[in-house]
C-alpha cells in the first residue's frame, strides 16, 4: 500500500495509506480526510484539487496534459510544481510522494 505524505493549509503534515489505482485526489479527500474541494469530481475542469508536488517527484509522474496546464497556469497560486491531484493515478511506484495542498483561490 502506497503512503502520501500530505502537507495542508496550516502547515500540518499527514501520511496517508493510500489506494493504488484512484487519483492521488480521491487519496487525500477520502482516505487522509484533507480539504480537498474537488467540485468537478475528478473531471480535469475546476482546479478545486491543486497541490505542489515536491521537486523529487515530479520526474515521476506522467506528463501534465495541455488541459490540466490550462486550468492552472492562470492561478495566482501556480508555480513549476503545480498539478491536479486529480491527474495523478496512485500506484506502488509513486510510495512516499510528497504533496501540499495549493491555497484556495
Amino acid at each position: 500500500m502506497p503512503k502520501i505524505h500530505a502537507v495542508d493549509r496550516s502547515g500540518a503534515e499527514k501520511v496517508i495509506d493510500a489506494t493504488a489505482g484512484i487519483s492521488l485526489m480521491l487519496n487525500l479527500r477520502d482516505n487522509g480526510g484533507m480539504d480537498v474541494a474537488a467540485i468537478c469530481g475528478g473531471m480535469c475542469s475546476c482546479a478545486t484539487c491543486h497541490v505542489y508536488v515536491d521537486a523529487d517527484w515530479m520526474p515521476k509522474l506522467d506528463d501534465q496534459s495541455p488541459d490540466e496546464f490550462e486550468l492552472i497556469e492562470f492561478s495566482k497560486h501556480y508555480r513549476d510544481n503545480s498539478r491536479l491531484s486529480c491527474q495523478i493515478e496512485m500506484s506502488d511506484a509513486l510510495d512516499g510522494i510528497r504533496v501540499t495542498l495549493a491555497p484556495e483561490e
